[in-house]
């Protein structure tokens, strides 16, 4: 009887426990030829619905056997405790599953603009991407924010219209927000089916097909090809936007547009010529295809999908400059991420060549070898071992110690200089030299002195990496012991190892660690996952302001130092001056005076004497007079430099950093503090109180309209007066308001505010 009851227990349990299927890396080689593979992201403003979209397209791909939600914590790639408990991403999960033949490696990105760094790693890897929109709100706050990190990286992109259930949904609205928000040309492919104010299907504008979904959870669905004769009003309606797309389309494809004008006409193009227009104007980025659905109501992701498969590229469509490696193996790095059982984990983007189990792999970036563990195929915290992985595939990799995010792999040395003379090669071709480099590689480019020979621009482009954003706020961070001081210092590393948007620092005066972040909730996640993973109850200080200072004037000051250490001999001396200069780049920080005498002084200086002039350079960078806060547009100009043999690299540092201090509280400084951009979308019935409540908090209001009811503020804020914003928003609108911000610019203060936040942060 006992074993009976056993038995029936498990039976249970294992009807209920959520079922993933896998096949294997070599099957998958076999079934799919790399032309088949679609690596794409998905990326949204908070809330918009990218990770029910990405749980249902697992479901009707056979990968899961039931669809999990995001209000019910159970969703696949929302795997984290703190994701569960939230309901929102906050690190990009990669999962894979067959869809008619085509393989789709998706990346489910952070809404969450504290999270942005997520979604910066992810878009340099991907081939594609699907920005999911509210119906109902068009563009958002943050969907500008990805748009603009997806146009950096040249990746082209199909709009999903989620949430078309919903009453207050408009497709007309959302188009046009589309054309003036985002200043691209939309290509309206789906209209959304209504029956008794309820969404039921949509209707394809290239077929001119209407898809219909019937009861059950969304995998039956009926197509029917629409009729003048039993449709009257609805097929004119559809052949009117059919046309519209073909004229849209012939406007920006010219191979489309010859085909009608041989055919003298729009209604006789053959669906798969057009099918193949749309393509091409999508990779080029030409027009951007629009559909719709409603994930939560199970409508519309199938087509999503065959969307994907049909208009977005394939790994071989894009990614010219990984042509360079041939045959050779060339990966890069989007994701690092610590496993208690399988040690670091780092993900990779295949590119060309393949890459095996144990194998010794060399690190441009880092420009060293290192020998990789396990090979793993993921399916978000999910991983199957295997034995190789090939090229236009996401591989993951344990066992490497110095590799970060962003970095470019490949198999050996040789085979990166073979790259890199066939991408100089390559480069001498002025039309294929401006579609390889990308707008964040063009602004290092021009960042340069002098014309880039093809050579330093071939470097630049293997070695771009990720740009990491400032960060905004300061906490410190303290242990309940010492005794567990060295174990939080360790928990630390790796969380800045797996999120560069994350700095950790010690502050030389207090002895206190200080983590600097995105925003409250991203340090509020970093306290929670020490707490969780790495068992340490530390406590976060008050969220401080980051704060920087910049110069008003100008000054020049000579330092002697002069004195004997042990028994070497320490001489140095050092000229230097600074000077505010507006969005000066990290390489000019650092001018030589150029004037004769300067001149013939500063070529005999030695190369190891001018790494530490730069070292002590950075350090006297992070501390202003004003308040210890970094320094940002500063050029210093070294005058003159005299080293005496024996002195120490240490020495000249020190010399640097002291000498400048100098120079910095001469010229004076000022405070900058950070201003955000914030959007609200509040009822017309509570707007006026939030209005009052920002114009106490120094906003300057820039722009506010009506949308379906709700009226949408923009405006900028410092984001001192902004701590703690969330509860006030709620209390003042009865829970009913959202809001988003993000990190603007760095703003001047007025004298009387500099010394309240003087005051705010030393206490006196």
């Amino acid at each position: 009887m006992k074993t009976l009851r056993a038995f029936n227990y498990y039976r249970k349990l294992l009807r209920n426990v959520q079922t993933r299927r896998y096949c294997s890396a070599e099957e998958r080689k076999e079934k799919v030829k790399n032309n088949k593979i679609r690596n794409i992201g998905i990326l949204a403003h908070i809330d918009a619905g990218k990770t029910t979209t990405t749980e249902r397209m697992l479901f009707y791909s056979g990968t899961i056997r039931s669809m999990g939600e995001v209000h019910h914590g159970n969703t696949v790639t929302d795997y984290m405790e703190q994701e569960r408990q939230r309901g929102i991403t906050i690190t990009s999960a990669a999962v894979s599953f067959p869809w008619q033949g085509y393989q789709i490696n998706l990346i489910d990105t952070p809404g969450h603009i504290d999270f942005t760094m997520e979604v910066e790693q992810s878009l340099a890897v991907l081939d594609g991407a699907v920005v999911v929109l509210d119906g109902s709100a068009g563009v958002e706050a943050q969907t500008l924010t990805v748009w603009r990190q997806a146009d950096n990286y040249k990746v082209p992109r199909i709009l999903y219209l989620n949430k078309m259930d919903r009453s207050d949904a408009d497709v007309t609205a959302c188009v046009r927000s589309i054309e003036d928000k985002l200043q691209v040309t939309p290509l309206m492919l789906h209209w959304p089916v209504q029956h008794e104010g309820k969404l039921i299907g949509l209707i394809d504008l290239v077929s001119l097909e209407e898809i219909i979904w019937t009861q059950g959870r969304g995998q039956n669905f009926s197509r029917r090809k629409l009729t003048e004769k039993s449709d009257g009003k609805v097929w004119e309606i559809s052949l009117n936007q059919h046309r519209k797309v073909i004229d849209t389309l012939s406007s920006v494809d010219d191979e489309l547009a010859e085909m009608i004008i041989q055919e003298e006409s729009l209604d006789n193009l053959d669906i798969k010529d057009i099918a193949r227009a749309i393509r091409r104007s999508t990779i080029a980025m030409k027009a951007f295809p629009v559909l719709c659905g409603s994930s939560y109501k199970n409508i519309g992701v199938q087509t999503l999908m065959d969307s994907v498969v049909s208009y977005l590229p394939s790994p071989f469509d894009g990614n010219v400059i990984y042509k360079s490696f041939d045959t050779d193996l060339s990966a890069r790095v989007f994701k690092v991420q610590h496993d208690d059982q399988r040690g670091v984990l780092t993900f990779l983007r295949l590119y060309s060549g393949e890459i095996n189990k144990g194998q010794k792999i060399y690190n441009l970036a880092r420009d060293q070898s290192e020998q990789t563990g396990l090979l793993y195929v993921a399916l978000a915290d999910e991983y199957q071992t295997v034995e190789k992985v090939t090229a236009g595939n996401i591989a993951v990799v344990s066992a490497l110690k110095a590799t970060m995010s962003g970095d470019l792999i490949t198999s050996t040395n040789a085979a990166a200089n073979r790259a890199k003379e066939r991408l100089v090669s390559m480069l001498k071709d002025p039309s294929v030299k401006e579609d390889l480099i990308l707008p964040n590689a063009r602004l290092r480019l021009q960042a340069m002195d002098a014309d880039p020979t093809p050579a330093e621009v071939a470097e630049v482009l293997l070695g771009i990496g990720n740009t990491v954003p400032e960060p905004v706020f300061l906490c410190s961070i303290e242990p309940p012991s010492a005794a567990l001081q060295p174990a939080l210092e360790v928990a630390l590393a790796e969380l800045a190892r797996e999120d560069p948007s994350l700095r950790v620092t010690a502050d030389d005066d207090t002895g206190q660690i200080v983590l600097a972040g995105m925003g409250e909730l991203h340090l509020e996640i970093i306290k929670e996952r020490i707490i969780r993973e790495y068992k340490i109850d530390a406590e976060l200080g008050p969220p401080q302001i980051s704060y920087k200072e910049t110069l008003v004037g100008t000054a020049q000051e000579t330092l002697v130092v002069d004195r004997k250490i042990g028994n070497a001999k320490q001489q140095v001396k050092v000229t230097m001056s600074a000077k505010h200069l507006k969005g000066v780049t990290a390489d000019k920080v650092l001018k030589f005076d150029k004037s004769p005498e300067s001149a013939a002084n500063l070529s005999h200086a030695h190369p190891r004497h001018l790494q530490a002039v730069r070292r002590g350079l950075a350090a006297a960078l992070l501390r202003g007079p004003r308040l210890a806060c970094p320094l940002v547009d500063v050029q210093v100009t070294l005058h003159w430099l005299e080293v005496s043999r024996g002195s120490a690299d240490s020495t000249v540092a020190a010399a640097v950093a002291q000498c400048l201090r100098k120079v910095f509280s001469q010229a004076e400084s000022v405070l900058l503090e950070p201003l955000m951009s914030l959007e609200l979308v509040v009822p017309e019935s509570h707007s006026a109180r939030l209005l009052a409540d920002l114009a106490r908090r120094r906003a300057d209001v820039q722009d506010i309209h009506l949308r379906h009811g709700t009226k949408v503020i923009r405006c900028l804020a410092p984001l001192s007066e902004l701590l703690g914003y969330s509860t006030t928003v709620r209390s003042l609108s009865s829970g009913l308001a959202t809001f988003s911000m993000e990190f603007h610019c760095n703003r001047q203060m007025s004298p009387r505010d500099e010394e309240k936040a003087i005051r705010s942060v030393t206490g006196f």
